[in-house]
C-alpha cells in the first residue's frame, strides 16, 4: 500500500539521518518503526483488557494480600 507521511523539516532531516547511520531507506526506517510501535501498543492493550476483565475477580484477594 501506498501512503503519503509529511513530516516537519525536523522531523524528515532525524528520518534521512536515522536512515544513513543505518545504511537502510528511510522507508524501512518508519515501517520498522511503525512494526514496533504496534506490537507494543497491542501489548500493552491486551494487559489492560485483561486487567479489567480479571481484576475484579480478585479484588477481595488482593485486598487482603495488601494488608
Amino acid at each position: 500500500m501506498a501512503m503519503t507521511l509529511r513530516l516537519t523539516e525536523q522531523d524528515a532531516a532525524a528520518l534521512a539521518l536515522q536512515a544513513k547511520i543505518e545504511s537502510r531507506s528511510q522507508q524501512e526506517v518508519v515501517a520498522t518503526a511503525l512494526r514496533e510501535y504496534i506490537e507494543r501498543t497491542s501489548r500493552a492493550q491486551l494487559l489492560s483488557s485483561v486487567l479489567d476483565e480479571e481484576l475484579p475477580r480478585y479484588a477481595e484477594a488482593l485486598e487482603r494480600l495488601g494488608q
